[in-house]
């Protein structure tokens, strides 16, 4: 038996407005190489000032974890040679981070809750873009020196599972701070995923493999496997020395596989140096103030909807994972309806017919007062489940959102008039006198079956609140 040693790095570009040394900006899908200046470009005599934007996000996210925020930090050069890197070195910190020990709770594999330690967080440089066409490549330097947060988890996580559930927690925490939009189809949410395995017992860890830049929860999650079954098969078939050893993978997403990039450098190869053009980066109290100003956090507010609210621990967990859904949430709540009522609708009707729809829930044409007052239909009586339902599908489907226009043309208020609804089920009772009898004798069970006679002889218009009270009356008499 192994156990599965795992370790996250994940690169969040912090959603400055201009880049980390420089006032280039750091937009998305600018035209190449236009958001560049002398800085970025390493050109001769250009000289980089921190960007204090960026410094008040990242010491934010640091007050979030409990991590401790080092008030002095600094920045080192580390050496390598790539195109996309004009500099020819990427400006980091390595000797002294901004942040370190922090701690992240999950749940763990067998299914209490962990914590997850950030070793340390810091602050670097991006690289440029390679693009690769044909026989060519091309270099666009606009993300040249874009301000990355690389957060550097310990290696606790034990399965697949529990390293994604981490990856979504910190992914959530980032978009409710406000420090990254964290887009991983944009590259602005990156992980490379460390990994082992070592026998059950054995106190040191095996052969480090480091898998680069996955861009999906579910990537990270079959390269993790696929790793571990490639170790665990070269251990078992006594060829782990030479098939495991300390080395950068991809992963193929298509064919779901691992792949050698290159050897995995240690420190010393990076050449790590402390930049000679920065001093260090001394946070004031005006910062420490500012980057404190934090807002409620996706488990607090997981509590506080299972506390105040009464939700299920489940559908409190679903809403606050994202912090657009927790504000739809709310601005549902904001029309005065059954917080229970709103969190069922949300998660089981809309998000169901987004998710096959292959849309999330800013692009709902359905927005949450609409919904919250589809909801408040059902709790007046206007409307039964089913014809709120029926009425969903067709704004989602007409993009009309008129509910009382909507009912009224589907048809589907319902009957609630007492004297009505006592009409049929007098004219039910009277065609079915023998189950009467049978109901009155103790077969309680036929009271479903004359609640249905209602409803199919109102054409399911009748309120079945009001069916059921006044049939239990009748049938009392």
């Amino acid at each position: 038996m192994f156990e599965v040693v795992i370790g996250l790095e994940v690169h969040v570009q912090l959603n400055t407005k201009s880049k980390l040394f420089c006032s280039c900006s750091t937009e998305f899908a600018a035209k190449p190489n236009s958001n560049t200046c002398p800085v970025c470009l390493a050109l001769p005599g250009a000289l980089p000032v921190v960007n204090e934007e960026a410094v008040i996000k990242a010491m934010r996210f640091g007050y979030a974890i409990d991590a401790k925020v080092n008030e002095v930090s600094r920045f080192d050069r580390k050496s390598y040679f790539y195109p996309d890197s004009p500099m020819s070195y990427q400006i980091t910190q390595f000797y002294k981070p901004i942040l370190e020990n922090g701690k992240i709770e999950i749940t763990s594999k067998d299914g209490g809750t962990k914590f997850v330690t950030i070793k340390e967080a810091h602050l670097e440089a991006d690289a440029g873009k390679s693009i690769h066409e044909g026989a060519i490549s091309k270099v666009d330097l606009n993300r040249a020196g874009t301000p990355l947060l690389e957060i550097v988890s310990g290696p606790d996580m034990r399965s697949s599972d529990e390293a994604v559930e981490y990856l979504k927690k910190l992914h959530s925490l980032v978009r409710y701070l406000d420090i990254s939009d964290a887009n991983m189809q944009e590259g602005s949410f990156r992980c490379d995923v460390n990994v082992s395995i070592r026998p059950k017992g054995q106190k040191e860890f095996g052969t480090r493999v480091e898998i680069k830049n996955i861009n999906s929860f579910r990537f990270v999650k079959q390269a993790i496997e696929y790793e571990v079954e490639r170790q665990i098969e070269a251990y078992e078939d006594g060829v782990y020395e030479e098939e495991v050893w300390q080395e950068t993978r991809l992963f193929d997403s298509n064919k779901g596989i691992t792949k050698s990039m290159r050897g995995k450098e240690d420190s010393a190869d990076y050449r790590y140096f402390p930049d000679p053009d920065l001093r260090p980066l001394i946070v004031t109290q005006a910062m420490i103030e500012k980057a404190k100003e934090i807002p409620e956090l996706p488990d607090e507010k997981c509590k506080r909807y299972m506390s105040e609210l009464k939700l299920k621990e489940y559908d409190a967990k679903v809403i606050t994972a994202q912090k657009e859904l927790a504000h739809f949430f709310e601005v549902m709540l904001e029309e005065k309806i059954d917080a229970k009522n709103a969190a069922a609708w949300l998660i089981n009707e809309l998000l169901g017919r987004l998710n096959k729809l292959g849309l999330d829930i800013s692009q709902s044409v359905v927005d949450a007062k609409t919904l919250a007052k589809l909801i408040s239909k059902i709790e007046d009586g206007t409307i039964s489940g089913k014809g709120a339902k029926d009425v969903l599908d067709y704004m989602i489907e007409h993009e009309e959102f008129d509910i009382d226009a909507i009912i009224e043309k589907l048809g589907l208020k319902q009957l609630s008039d007492d004297s009505a609804i006592l009409a049929l089920i007098d004219e039910v009772l009277a065609k079915n006198k023998d189950k009467v009898n049978e109901y009155k004798e103790g077969k309680e069970k036929l009271f479903g079956f004359f609640v249905g006679q209602v409803m199919k002889a109102s054409k399911g218009s009748a309120n079945p609140k009001k069916v059921n009270e006044l049939l239990k009356q009748r049938l009392s008499s």
